[in-house]
């Protein structure tokens, strides 16, 4: 079975609101085997919806719509379905007595907007809503099973997993996804690694994503069994693992700061950290992982070269000699950091995240990361493209990518 997801709203047209309901409505279909063609965000626009629910039962079995159940009157998806189907309103009195009884047992009076909430094309049941007052709507049309549901996403969900989901028949093939996480590369560079378990006819399909240098590689396995599909999955998982060699970092949920963890409590090392142009990013980023505290030790914002000098002891003649962003200060900050912490690893990052305080020798994106280690001090020079959030954030990923190499070459795959 194929599905189309469709979402009704002006904010979400407009990028007033990010449209998170399709994305969860397609890995839970995913997990039944059930492929998503496409998504397709609608106006508040009877015409443009019930287009919009022609053409999608006229591509898929399964059509199913978040948003536009409300009480007001640019709520208007019912009456685009109906349109759709070529029926006009009814009042389901079943309905309208749940939906006044809703507001009696919170007190409150029903005002006569809402009876609106009542009404469903002919030929359409509404489906319950224990989460809210808009009910859902199941329908028929053409070919496809049509289900609406609620923009508010935890009355959608509440729908979909209690009322929707044990309608759907049962899976004809299993989908089973991975995803692999790759970083200190470019995408085309990935690409070309596995350009072959790329094809468009291939099982499973493989394809890239990336976000902010860190690169994702999407693996999806149809099989007829789940666990035939996980070994396909499986096996694509360790393939793409061995091609991309240190570029490889995790799977799944596995992120830069988990997997750095996870080999300083094996090795059984601490860490610290001075940071500068990223203001503190690099500790969130590791203290984002539970259990942090069994290695990391903490760490010195040192935005001023006061504080560069005062709590870090880099030389005063040293900064005024190369300037705060250089080689010298951040190889003198991570050994300041791991010498006054007392950690087994020092971080230091030290740059010009812009928009502003570039020039041509140290242009906006230029940052030193200096890695301490208790055999000797590194220190890796990167101008990083983007905006000061992006150059913040990369920054700080290829801190930590300089940790974690070293800890692989240390202590192996």
């Amino acid at each position: 079975m194929n599905a189309v997801l469709l979402a009704v709203g002006n904010e979400l047209v407009c990028g007033q609101t990010v449209d998170t309901n399709s994305a969860w409505l397609a890995r839970r279909l995913v997990q039944r085997g059930i492929q998503t063609l496409h998504h397709q965000t609608v106006a508040d626009d009877r015409a443009a919806i019930a287009e919009a629910f022609r053409d999608a039962a006229g591509k898929a079995r399964l059509v199913l719509v978040t948003g536009g159940l409300g009480p007001t009157a640019d709520d208007i998806t019912r009456h685009g379905l109906a349109d759709a189907m070529g029926v006009g309103l009814e009042t389901n009195d079943a309905a309208l007595a749940e939906l006044e009884a809703f507001f009696r047992r919170r007190g409150r009076e029903m005002v006569p907007t809402n009876r609106v909430q009542a009404t469903f094309p002919v030929g359409s049941r509404p489906i319950e809503n224990l989460r809210g007052t808009a009910a859902g709507i199941a329908a028929r049309l053409g070919e496809a099973d049509v289900y609406v549901m609620p923009g508010v996403p935890h009355e959608m969900r509440w729908i979909f997993e209690n009322r929707i989901a044990p309608l759907l028949p049962p899976a004809a093939v299993r989908i089973a996804e991975r995803t692999v996480h790759a970083f200190g590369t470019g995408e085309s560079d990935v690409g070309a690694k596995i350009a072959d378990l790329m094809a468009r006819d291939a099982n499973p399909t493989v394809g890239t994503t990336v976000a902010a240098g860190w690169i994702s590689v999407r693996i999806s396995a149809r099989a007829d069994t789940a666990e035939a599909a996980a070994a396909l999955a499986g096996e694509s998982v360790a393939e793409i693992r061995r091609r991309l060699g240190d570029w490889y970092i995790g799977a799944g949920e596995d992120t830069m700061s988990s997997v750095i963890g996870d080999r300083l409590r094996a090795a059984e090392k601490t860490l610290a950290v001075a940071e500068s142009c990223t203001g503190g990013l690099v500790g969130r980023m590791i203290t984002d992982t539970g259990g942090a505290s069994d290695y990391f030790l903490g760490g010195i914002i040192s935005y001023a070269n006061e504080i560069k000098h005062r709590l870090l002891g880099v030389p005063e003649p040293l900064l005024a000699e190369h300037g705060a962003v250089s080689e010298p200060v951040a190889r003198a900050m991570a050994d300041g950091a791991r010498e006054r912490l007392g950690s087994d690893y020092a971080l230091a990052l030290t740059g010009i995240a812009g928009p502003t305080g570039g020039t041509d020798e140290k242009p906006v994106g230029l940052v030193y990361i200096a890695l301490a280690t208790p055999t000797g001090t590194a220190v890796h020079r990167h101008v990083f493209p983007g905006d000061r959030a992006i150059i913040r954030r990369r920054a700080a990923t290829a801190a930590l990518n300089h940790l974690r190499l070293h800890l692989v070459r240390r202590m192996g795959p």
